[in-house]
């Protein structure tokens, strides 16, 4: 369907555009130069379709024209075809924050889709010893109280979550075009703010929750304390890793997961565990 057309010169470079109602509303002697706009956004052959989405969604275009280096005017990219290309990019984001082929579909056959995921979830494997050994750290101090292993997962796991949210948030601002590097301290306070504030509400629920359980309140006090701090960990991660990655010129989609998962385990079971140590003779040694 066309909504513009699009002027050009003798030379074929693209100087103008004007739209069907705005030609049909003036006198058909009028030069297209008097009633045209100059200079129109338009698209270049090598641009990526991702910023070529970003473009139409940005002006609110129904088309945009393609130029060569030469300012040629070669094609036309209609709105119908920017939703397909937004509904795969974002098919492909999704499948990448999840370590998993684009490509992949529901019958995928078993083979190759152990071949897509296998890699992803190695790196995973190995990143997971790094918290392994951070607990292996303490080990003393959960033979004396057994009752800290009962309670790691909740950080880590409260962690992993939370940082999964500021990363989709963030990506999501990445592709869209709206977190740059001179707006991302702004991102990383507001982050900040609501991890911080996340860890202090669910860290007393989790607190109570603990001396309910164990009538403990300082086992309580600890849990609440090292939540706090990793879900504010959390929330730095899943700001400055995909920000960290796409300068190094890496997908944040692709490699932020794994990392910001690391994080959390290693600084949820370390606080955790680390004020435990620091208070252990304040804890009862029954589990």
């Amino acid at each position: 369907m066309v909504f513009y057309l699009y002027v050009v010169d003798a030379r074929r470079h693209l100087v103008g555009v004007v739209s069907l109602r705005r030609l049909l509303l003036v006198s058909p002697e009028t030069p297209l130069k008097r009633i045209m706009t100059a200079d129109p956004t338009s698209a270049r052959v090598d641009m990526d379709q991702e910023e070529v989405a970003r473009l139409v969604a940005s002006y609110n275009l129904l088309a945009i024209p393609v130029v060569e280096e030469s300012n040629k005017l070669v094609g036309v990219i209609t709105v119908d075809d920017i939703i397909d290309v937004i509904k795969d990019e974002a098919t492909e984001d999704i499948y990448r924050l999840a370590g998993v082929s684009g490509d992949e579909r529901v019958f995928t056959p078993p083979g190759e889709s152990l071949r897509k995921r296998l890699p992803w979830l190695g790196v995973n494997l190995i990143t997971a010893f790094f918290a392994s050994a951070v607990v292996g750290l303490f080990e003393e101090s959960i033979t004396r109280v057994a009752a800290l292993a009962v309670f790691m997962p909740i950080v880590a796991g409260m962690g992993g979550n939370a940082a999964t949210q500021t990363l989709t948030v963030i990506v999501r601002g990445i592709a869209l075009g709206e977190l740059t590097w001179g707006n991302s301290r702004k991102a990383l306070l507001k982050e900040v703010r609501v991890g911080a504030a996340n860890g202090a509400s669910l860290g007393a629920i989790a607190a109570a929750g603990a001396w309910a359980m164990r009538g403990d309140p300082v086992i309580g006090l600890l849990l609440g304390g090292a939540m706090m701090i990793n879900l504010t960990v959390a929330a730095v991660a899943g700001t400055l890793i995909p920000l960290g990655l796409r300068a190094l010129k890496i997908d944040p989609a692709l490699a932020s997961s794994v990392f910001i998962t690391t994080l959390t385990d290693v600084f949820g079971f370390a606080s955790f565990l680390g004020l435990a140590t620091i208070f252990l003779r304040y804890l009862r040694a029954v589990g």
